[in-house]
């Protein structure tokens, strides 16, 4: 892929590349509109995308003073958008009211059928159930049609690639086309044409880039979303019906998001500074107090919404590994700060103890194995040693020894952080922790680690035995896909190597 499509990728979070991903799929409708494409004009679908956002913002301001819960525009933006292209624009002014309630049930199941805040269904998809139901008016997933197909396709690969849920996306595709060439052979017909039928002329690419991968209703490990998507992949399949009923896309996610509800964890944490504890000249620990103790383990992450006015085009909300210990009282992230802070940091640094912040979505297969006899190398770059310092205060912690070699690179020496944890583990857990410096120029007279990038000579002579290890990468995704390539030179199988997660500079 391009380099300047891996920085903008970077440098983007992942609610607003899929609010980018809408608006050019919106702008490409809008387009084919003019040449008749559709059954309605570029002006019912401008006005019905302008409604369906000013209805949709102040019902959100309406229910998140009601619920007193932190509100974000992004997502009302993202909501009324994906309404837009399932809900064919209006013909006469009696189509405003289906577009009125699908509006307001959108933004009042975030908080209306919601655990600790945390929104059990994916509100779109409930939003056009309940107007079904209530008022006989079914959503068409009009976006579903060849026309739109290279808009879909072409944004929703970059929307997988950011948000790295490959896996589930093709557990989806994969059993729904399974499961309709079955049904087809069973029941005699052209499974070529039911394919053609699903692949070109139905919501199914869209359904599988935007709706399933919604975030909060996900679940946490990427098992249980391969299950996830292979579920809803055998319900979305047109022939799967139950007698006369047969399901619509809103009803086999909603069908999903409960099993999703079940084995996904429940907490949404709303925190308050408690203490901000300076590493280097550019990272700090952020400190959060605890008080629920909620479970979690070494190396997962959360996601962290900071509403705050005046947001940049990166918007409110973040995800940040824990650099904490479920053995630690207090919930901790590790935070690098650059020259040009986006407007989030610059709400994070500015919090005093009394502004709130929300933590939610607890998720990550980023964890130590089951097993302790499992040998390991963690290769962490810069900041992505927030989860190895997790994982090694846990071993800490709980007295736990495991052969692990650490290889930790930085740019300058003074950029180095959580040498407390990382020595502690080198003198009670025999943890060797290898440092190397990238910057040749800037090296000081009292070092004595390596210098330069971490090359494969040296992974060799500090880990002879590396390919009995598994390797465990944390860092910017290139840092991490230089590592995988050069792993798979040496060697080491894909099933040896695990990434965390990482979406970007925040």
């Amino acid at each position: 892929m391009p380099k300047f499509i891996d920085r903008f990728l970077d440098h983007t979070t992942m609610y607003r590349l899929i609010l980018y991903y809408l608006i050019f799929i919106l702008v490409m409708a809008f387009f084919l509109s003019f040449f008749g494409v559709f059954s309605f004009n570029a002006f019912e679908l401008l006005i019905s995308v302008l409604f369906l956002i000013i209805i949709g913002l102040i019902t959100n301001v309406i229910f998140a003073k009601t619920f007193q819960a932190p509100t974000n525009v992004e997502s009302v933006y993202i909501s009324a958008l994906i309404l837009a292209l399932i809900i064919t624009p209006i013909h006469s002014i009696h189509d405003f009211w289906f577009l009125f309630w699908a509006a307001v049930w959108t933004m009042a199941s975030k908080y209306i059928f919601a655990t600790n805040k945390k929104h059990i269904f994916n509100p779109v998809a409930f939003a056009v159930f309940l107007t079904s139901i209530a008022i006989s008016q079914s959503a068409s997933w009009w976006v579903g049609t060849l026309a739109m197909l290279p808009a879909v396709l072409l944004g929703g690969i970059l929307i997988v690639r950011k948000i790295k849920k490959i896996d589930m996306v093709l557990s989806f595709l994969i059993v729904s086309i399974i499961t309709v060439i079955i049904t087809s052979l069973l029941k005699g017909t052209d499974p070529r044409m039911n394919l053609k039928e699903i692949l070109f002329f139905s919501p199914w690419l869209f359904f599988a880039f935007v709706m399933l991968t919604e975030p909060l209703t996900t679940p946490p490990t990427k098992k249980l979303q391969i299950i996830y998507g292979a579920i809803i992949g055998f319900l979305f399949a047109p022939q799967i019906h139950l007698g006369s009923f047969y399901a619509t896309p809103e009803i086999t996610l909603l069908l999903g998001n409960l099993f999703s509800y079940l084995v996904s964890p429940k907490e949404r944490l709303i925190l308050k500074l408690k203490n901000k504890i300076k590493l280097n000249q550019s990272t700090y620990d952020f400190v959060f107090d605890n008080q629920k103790r909620i479970n979690y383990q070494p190396g997962q992450y959360m996601e962290w919404t900071l509403p705050h006015k005046e947001s940049d085009n990166r918007g409110n909300r973040r995800y940040f590994t824990l650099a904490s210990s479920p053995t630690e009282n207090d919930l901790k992230i590790g935070v690098k700060f650059y020259e040009a802070p986006s407007s989030f940091k610059k709400s994070l640094w500015a919090m005093d103890g009394k502004e709130e912040i929300a933590a939610s979505q607890l998720a990550g297969d980023f964890v130590l194995p089951k097993n302790p006899n499992q040998k390991l190398v963690f290769i962490a770059g810069g900041i992505g040693i927030t989860p190895f310092r997790s994982m090694l205060k846990y071993l800490l912690d709980t007295g736990q020894k495991r052969s692990i070699i650490v290889f930790y690179s930085n740019k300058t020496a003074n950029e180095i952080v959580y040498t407390g944890v990382l020595n502690e583990a080198g003198k009670k857990l025999g943890i060797k922790t290898i440092y190397n410096l990238t910057d040749t120029n800037n090296i000081p007279n009292w070092w004595q680690g390596k210098i330069g990038f971490i090359n494969e000579s040296i992974i060799k002579q500090e880990a002879p035995d590396y390919k009995e290890r598994i390797f465990y990468i944390s860092g910017p995704p290139t840092m991490v896909a230089a590592y995988e390539k050069m792993l798979a030179t040496m060697g080491v199988s894909k099933k040896q190597i695990k990434t965390d997660f990482f979406p970007g500079f925040a």
